[in-house]
């Protein structure tokens, strides 16, 4: 237009500048974004999704970084366990659907919707129990962009320091129909998983799995094929970059080799990779010596550099902490997100209100990390830090349904204390009923059985109650009081003390004010003495005099009024 009005003569141009400015423009569309369903997860599935057991999905995505847009096919699997007429699996209505077909028959759009992300389709004729069904959908557009990674999910769309792109998803919070076809529940996990990721020739696509080959398509596009089994859906990721290859086997300590992979970007610093990498088989190791083999042992473990600071993508874990040193001898977050291998892929909790299965025992891996590497003190260290960060403002676990976003957020629900509290609630727990009927009731947690080995065990689910019950079994006690006082309650348990004399008085009170008989370390002038508290209660004698020294060994957690002081202290110099 500009070019054009230079060429007029003055009052030609100035008449259709007026006329430009008397005209007023079309209203521009609102942007589309995903609804309020698709962007909650873990909700309650359908009765037609109840009705099947999800076998496959093979997954064809082409992802063009120039047009941040995805075009993919799905077909998915089922066998029906109850009669059924008609499908039901969630994606995002930010995508266009171009043809569905049942078994390799198109399906009419009068047989079809998908108003808010929940496409359901009619079957062509009803299955009955045991009758398998094919479902593919063919989808296109430009996916979610997340907009605080890894918290606020969906596709980051970004470039190497050269300019080339780095592309990667996260999509916890949000869950798995921001760019595939799914039942976006955790109970719904498909069976197996393949993956055809076609990308510009020159960028990788590690993803879950095993890589099964690579086509180079000759049109300057490239394919690459994986098959993984069983992942957990939010857990299926696509990482795309111009990535640098690092791989190496581990040996296993039960006697299987497992793949190991880094995919990075180049760098000008490579030595910081490597040592990365260098870290793999000794977290491996541990893991392998405390709670039993690797789970995915005969895919790989793999971990791949993205724009985003991480997540537990199941063989495929996302890292970018920028291979920062903390003083501890190892990276926090890459041994943490290695943690969900155990905790939330083999093990994955039935609701989100059993998120701390995951998190919080998965957070315990790193003190006890700590120990393994470099003692007692570190461990203390790292112990006191999470006790320090404790917000306590709701329960670790409700009772209730919830879903990730209650959990999650720390102004609805426990938030960080899934991590830091559950980490301390499984330390006072592996120290009042011993090491090995704690490790026994968490390795049967996680695999379902005493002695796991590789090839005789699958991943499975597991609520809180199942860990209560576990863990009764293991320590011949009933500690129904120790998960109540400590998970069902926002409050730690208060230790009130008074003296009489030579005599020292001790009281829990729990929030709910319910029995909590946890014994205590008493120390006197150096001399330790344990003392039951029977009744919430125990008394012992203190000479005139005398150091008196609560726990010792800070084995129990507990309400701390030296904490709470330095935290308001805090808080209200931070308001002046």
């Amino acid at each position: 237009m500009l070019a054009i009005v230079t060429r007029l003569a003055a009052p030609a141009a100035a008449a259709l500048a007026l006329s430009a400015c008397a005209t007023t423009p079309p209203p521009m569309p609102a942007p589309r974004v995903s609804t309020a369903f698709t962007l909650k997860t873990d909700q309650p599935r359908t009765a037609e999704q109840l009705a099947v057991r999800f076998d496959r999905a093979d997954l064809s995505f082409r992802v063009s970084p120039e047009a941040r847009a995805l075009s993919a096919v799905a077909v998915l699997n089922f066998t029906a366990t109850a009669p059924l007429d008609r499908l039901a699996v969630e994606l995002d209505t930010l995508f266009d659907i171009s043809e569905i077909a049942v078994d390799g028959v198109p399906v009419s759009p009068d047989r079809w919707a998908n108003p808010d992300g929940r496409l359901t389709v009619d079957l062509p004729r009803p299955l009955a129990a045991g009758q398998a069904v094919e479902l593919r959908i063919a989808y296109a557009g430009q996916p979610r962009v997340a907009p605080n990674p890894p918290w606020g999910g969906g596709f980051v769309w970004s470039t190497t320091p050269d300019g080339r792109p780095w592309i990667a998803t996260a999509v916890q919070g949000e869950g798995c129909d921001l760019f595939w076809p799914c039942i976006d529940h955790p109970l719904a996990e498909p069976k197996r998983v393949d993956m055809h990721i076609t990308v510009p020739t020159g960028l990788s696509a590690p993803a879950n799995g095993r890589l099964t080959g690579v086509v180079d398509q000759g049109d300057g596009w490239t394919t690459w094929n994986w098959r993984a089994a069983q992942p957990n859906t939010y857990a299926v990721a696509l990482n795309i970059g111009p990535y640098v290859e690092l791989s190496a086997d581990y040996a296993s300590r039960y006697g299987n080799t497992v793949p190991m992979t880094y995919w990075y970007l180049p760098t000008d610093a490579p030595d910081r990779a490597r040592a990365l990498f260098d870290e793999f088989p000794r977290m491996l190791d541990f893991y392998e010596a405390t709670i039993g083999p690797f789970p995915f042992g005969d895919e790989k473990m793999g971990v791949v550099e993205t724009p985003h600071l991480g997540m537990e993508h199941q063989t495929i874990n996302a890292y970018g902490n920028g291979y920062k040193l903390d003083g501890r001898g190892f990276d926090w977050l890459l041994q943490h997100e290695l943690s969900h291998e155990w905790f939330g892929n083999q093990l994955t909790n039935v609701n989100a209100d059993d998120m701390w299965l995951h998190e919080g025992l998965g957070t315990y891996m790193q003190p006890l990390y700590d120990r393994w590497l470099h003692g007692d003190r570190a461990m203390q260290a790292s112990l006191l830090k999470q006790r320090q960060d404790l917000l306590n403002r709701y329960p670790v676990v409700s009772g209730e349904r919830r879903t990730e976003d209650q959990v999650y957020d720390g102004d609805k629900g426990p938030g960080l204390d899934l991590y830091n509290k559950g980490s301390l609630i499984a330390h006072s727990l592996r120290l009042l009923i011993g090491d090995e009927a704690f490790f026994n009731a968490v390795r049967r947690l996680v695999y379902g059985r005493p002695d796991p080995r590789p090839g005789n065990f699958s991943p499975r689910f597991a609520s809180t109650d199942d860990f209560l019950a576990l863990v009764n079994d293991e320590s011949g006690l009933n500690l129904t009081w120790f998960f109540r006082a400590y998970l069902y309650q926002a409050a730690l348990p208060d230790l009130r003390q008074t003296r009489d004399g030579d005599r020292l008085t001790l009281a829990w009170v729990t929030g709910d004010g319910g029995t909590f008989p946890m014994p205590l370390d008493v120390e006197i002038d150096g001399t330790v003495t344990t003392l039951p508290m029977t009744g919430n209660r125990g008394e012992i004698t203190v000479p005139t005099g005398a150091h008196v020294l609560i726990d010792p060994a800070n084995k129990v957690l507990r309400r701390l009024e030296h904490i709470e002081v330095w935290k308001a202290r805090e808080a209200a110099d931070a308001g002046r």
